[in-house]
């Protein structure tokens, strides 16, 4: 049997090695590439071709959600597994939505990564032991009703989002995605007048509220 091939994304390169000497030592997995962020991840899932992606979900550039529902949109057999420290309803929720397959509390046991790699494989969603009640609960209680503030956006609002909320300007940021700084600029008021939100300082806040970014970006 061909081992499964998993790509690791993880913008601190510390956890992307002890993450791959966990792996290397299991039968059945490879590691076949690392990337440091959500926007690495696209290019190296179209070259690698991995089977899952293993993927950080607070990242600079694109995060893991953002980077999980670009990747199933364009190769929908490619399982996502996020990993986290954090475990908040919406950031599940939106992992999830966004086309995750599993969602993975950092602090797990070395042996839980690869029971959760297989069971994404074999189209089984994993969800770490610590976080199914709370899961369960949310989903008993009915909690999402409609679609939250973020899901208004479209996936380029979004990427436009979490780079004005990391401090980079206009024209910076229509250097990274490869668009005109108008361009940009239409981006920022669409979501702006979508978010009723009218100043950078405030959309900071919204990004950390619901987990774009974290308070230290």
């Amino acid at each position: 049997m061909e081992p499964i091939r998993v790509l690791l994304v993880d913008d601190h390169k510390l956890v992307r090695v002890g993450l791959r000497s966990l792996l290397e030592a299991i039968s059945g997995i490879e590691v076949v590439g690392e990337a440091g962020n959500g926007r690495e991840a696209l290019e190296l899932t179209k070259t690698l071709t991995p089977q899952v992606v293993v993927m950080d979900l607070m990242m600079p550039e694109l995060n893991g959600i953002e980077a999980t529902i670009q990747i199933r949109q364009k190769f929908p057999n490619t399982r996502i597994l996020i990993m986290s420290f954090e475990s908040r309803d919406n950031l599940i929720e939106q992992a999830f939505q966004g086309g995750a397959s599993g969602f993975l509390l950092k602090d797990f046991r070395p042996e839980e990564l690869a029971v959760a790699i297989q069971a994404v494989v074999r189209g089984e969603p994993y969800l770490s032991t610590t976080i199914y009640k709370q899961v369960v609960e949310v989903c008993a209680n009915n909690l999402v009703k409609s679609p939250n503030a973020l899901q208004q956006l479209t996936p380029r609002q979004r990427e436009v989002l979490q780079l004005l909320a990391e401090g980079n300007t206009a024209k910076l940021i229509g250097i990274k995605l490869g668009i005109s700084r108008k361009t940009v600029e239409t981006h920022r008021a669409a979501l702006m007048e979508a978010l009723n939100i009218f100043n950078v300082a405030d959309l900071t806040r919204f990004a950390v509220h619901i987990g774009l970014i974290t308070s230290e970006a």
